[in-house]
Formats: C-alpha cells, structure tokens, sequence
C-alpha cells in the first residue's frame, strides 16, 4: 500500500535486524551463594559433608546421632585453623535445614546470568565454607574477586564487547549475592583488605540479605531448648552453637519483648538461649565496625508477604518469636499506644529476612519469593538481567500483587498437617502441587477459605523425603518452598 507521500508504509510487525548489539554487559560477575548454599568437604576424610545429590544423604544428615557432627567446628577450627573443611561447588541439588526452610541450588540463576554476559569466563562464583566468619570468607572474596576482574580484562572477549560499550569504558565488577552472601560481599567491599574493590565495582544486588539480621537465628540457636521439638532442629542447635557464621545472623534490631520494654539481643541473652556468648559478642564488634562503611551501588532485592519471625519474648532460656515487629520515631524513641504498651507493626519478609532488616535503606525491590527460592525466583531473575545490563533504574519500585505460602518446615511422613495459602480468600484464584525433588511423584493440592480470610489444606506426604510445595495465583508470581518429611520418631534411623 502506497501513502500519499509516494511510498510504502512501515511494517507494523517488530522486527530485529541482524547487526543489532547483543544485551549482553561487558563487566565482569561474581556470584555469592547464601549460608548453607555451598557443597561442603572434609579435606582429611575426602567426604562430602553438606550437599550429596543422594535423596537419603538429608536424612542420614538430620535424624542420626552423628549426622551434623561433621559441620561443628573442632577446637583447631575455633582457633583458626580453617584447613579441615573446603567449599568445592554451589549446592548442586535442593537441599533442607530446620527454620531456613529449604535452599535451591542456584542453577536458573547461574543460567539468567550467562545470557547476559560477554562470555561464560567473565562469571565467577564464590562457594565458601558458610559456618566461619563472615570476615574470612570476605577476605577470600577480595582476593578472588580481584584476581577474576584481572582475567577478565585480558580476555579476548572482553576487549571485543568493551568497543561496543558506552564511553568504551573496561570492565568493573558486579556482585549478585544471595542471603548470608551479600553480608560477605559487603565485608569484602569494605574491610576485606582490597582498598580499591569497591572503586572497581559498578554495582551490588542483594536477594534476601538479613543486614540487620534474623530472628531465624535465634530460634536455630533455641532449638534444643524446650521441647518437645522435631529431632532435626535439636540436631541443628547443637552444630549451629559452634558456628560464628549463625551468630552473625543474629537480630541486631529492637526485637527482644521484655515486659513493656522493647530492647536488642544481648551476647548474655544469646548464652541464655543456648548459644554462644563469646562468638555473639565478637558478631556484635564484628558488625559494629562493618556499618561504619558505606555500601554504594547497592540495590537490595526483598521477599514480602510471606509470613517471618520478627519478634522475639526470652523467658527462662527459651524463646517464642512473633510475626510481628517495632518500630521507633526518628528520635529512636519507640511507638507506644495510649497506655505506654509498645506497638506492634505486621512487616511479612520472605519467611526468614523480615523486610526491614533487608535492606540498608529504604529504597528496595520486593518480589513474592521465599527466602530459600528468592534468588531462583522469575521476577528477581528478571531484576537481575536488567542489573546486569544497566538498565536496573527500569526495574519496578512496586511487585505486582502476590499470594504467601504459610506452612512448616519439617513434617513427618504419613501425617497430615496444615498448609496455608495467604493474600486471598478465593479457592479458585490458586493452583497447588506439592512434588517430590527426586522423585516423578506430584500431586494437586486443593484449598478451602479458612475463618481468617486465607486458604487452609490439609497435605499427606507419602514417604520421607524433600518435597516442593509450589502456589500461583491467576495473578502475581509462583511462590515455592521445601518441606522435609522425615519417619516417625520411633522409626529414627540409627548411626
């Protein structure tokens, strides 16, 4: 068809043409896993001791006598000799612990980066033996980043994408770090020993960092105290009390309910709940010092909307945490009702990192994710890629409306036992499956309204094993989290 002006009218239909630049960055990526996200080895012994791809390795792991002792530190260890155990590979396969309920591997997120990169070369990962310090993996980091900074400039592929970037400016680096991780890149940036990291790096993106830390530890930490309590989280506490990295987890917010005061988690009050006083206090000088430096070119992604531990009460030694949070007026004074009790605010978070203490500031990226699927999630993968390629100020300030997942950690296999759905009251706006990870085995689940204005169903899990739960919505995104069902007390594997 002619126009009027003596030609044909432009074709409607989008196209590409061949000689269009690639969305790829020429910068160079380092990508830090979360606690428990790495594959752990015991170098004197050659055994995997954290991440086996075999399905009875988690329930050897957590319901026998000596499955964890392998990850506590020994003496030579707390004294700093951290030669005993190696950090080969990010976690492989999924994987489950008591109250962080379930890591992914980072496998779609690793795949989400490639795409947008030079060359496979210019990503690095960081697996590190997450149960030290968050100052000697960060020290590690520095180093590593800088020598795959330096690779990465003299590799042929740099130079070629380089010409086709703005200013032809050379590569700098870009960290995209997952819970536990961000803190060691933080720490790496900042005190890691590399005075001029931070100045060769473009940007940082963080995907459920606990900065101000989590109330999760705490009841880690608590687990053997009380009772009765699944055998799993008694495992854990008694590895975990050894462990630096999980007393950097610790709240360092006001989050401790103590009659009509509302105050911080002390190394006394961590004594009394059955961690570690001494590791508690050097966390507390730890991050004391961290905050002190700045992070720029910080863009934080958080969970909301999943139902997160915000508070705690610490009564005789044992610890009852609340969803729900306090929050102080400028002068850091806190907000009371009219008779002087302490107000109490509903945050969410990604069902560990409530949603404050994930972020330096205020200004976030919130996506409806669980904290062990956070970084494998679409919409922050979607994030991701425009962080890579500098077009991260088109990212969204506000996700899109979205469901929760509200359900426990472990189960036990042939037992029912609750599953909630919440962000709506409409059956038929949610489809659920709950699946095997190792197994074809899936099966629908089928949700009621509940009294409280969210969905409840009732799931049996066969066998024991790692199972997926996944719930989408006719609208927003999928949500995921992993439940463990071990066998029935009496039936307790032996060592």
């Amino acid at each position: 068809m002619n126009s009027s002006l003596g030609g044909s009218l432009p074709n409607p239909a989008p196209h590409t043409e061949p000689d269009v630049v690639p969305a790829v960055t020429h910068d160079a990526v380092v990508v830090v896993p979360g606690i428990m996200g790495s594959e752990l080895r015991d170098t004197t012994t050659g055994n995997v001791i954290w991440g086996l791809a075999n399905p009875g390795w988690l329930a050897k792991a957590w319901l026998t006598r000596k499955g964890l002792a392998p990850l506590q530190l020994t003496p030579a260890e707390m004294a700093g000799d951290y030669s005993r155990v190696e950090a080969p590979r990010l976690l492989q396969t999924p994987a489950w612990s008591p109250f962080l309920r379930g890591v992914e591997p980072y496998g779609k997120l690793l795949r989400t980066v490639e795409s947008a990169v030079a060359h496979r070369d210019a990503i690095m990962t960081f697996p590190y033996d997450w149960r030290l310090p968050v100052a000697v993996n960060a020290a590690r980091l520095a180093q590593e980043s800088r020598g795959h900074l330096q690779r990465w400039l003299r590799h042929a592929a740099h130079a070629a994408a380089r010409k086709k970037a703005v200013d032809e400016r050379p590569a700098r680096l870009v960290f995209i770090a997952h819970s536990m991780g961000g803190l060691v890149t933080y720490a790496a940036l900042t005190t890691g020993g590399d005075s001029d990291l931070l100045a060769d790096t473009r940007g940082v993106m963080t995907l459920g960092t606990p900065f101000a830390g989590s109330v999760v530890a705490a009841n880690i930490l608590n687990a053997r105290q009380g009772g009765p309590l699944p055998l799993p989280h008694a495992r854990l506490a008694a590895a975990a009390a050894t462990m630096p990295a999980v007393h950097e987890l610790l709240p360092r917010f006001l989050c401790v309910e103590d009659a009509l005061d509302v105050r911080r988690l002390t190394p006394a009050d961590v004594a009394d709940l059955g961690g570690d006083k001494d590791l508690a206090k050097a966390a507390e000088d730890f991050f004391s010092t961290l905050y002190r430096q700045p992070l720029p070119h910080h863009r934080p992604v958080v969970g909301i909307r999943q139902n997160t531990v915000q508070s705690m009460k610490l009564v005789d030694g044992l610890v009852t945490a609340s969803e729900y949070c306090f929050r102080t007026d400028t002068d850091g004074s806190v907000k009371r009702d009219a008779q002087g009790a302490p107000l109490r605010y509903q945050v969410w978070g990604d069902g560990t990192v409530h949603r404050e203490s994930a972020s330096l500031t205020r200004r976030t990226i919130p996506v409806f994710a669980q904290h062990g699927a956070i970084a494998n999630g679409r919409d922050a993968r979607r994030v991701i890629t425009d962080f890579l390629l500098e077009d991260d100020h088109l990212g969204p300030d506000q996700a899109e409306d979205g469901i929760g997942l509200d359900m426990p950690d472990y189960t036990t296999a042939g037992t029912p036992w609750d599953c909630f759905v919440t962000g709506t009251d409409d059956p038929a706006q949610v489809e659920c499956t709950v699946a095997a990870t190792d197994t074809e085995w899936e099966k629908s689940v089928r949700f009621e309204a509940t009294d409280d204005d969210k969905l409840g169903a009732e799931i049996t899990l066969p066998t024991s094993g790692l199972y997926r739960v996944t719930a989408k919505a006719d609208y927003g995104p999928v949500v995921t989290q992993l439940v463990f069902a071990g066998p029935d007390t009496k039936d307790t594997l032996d060592d």
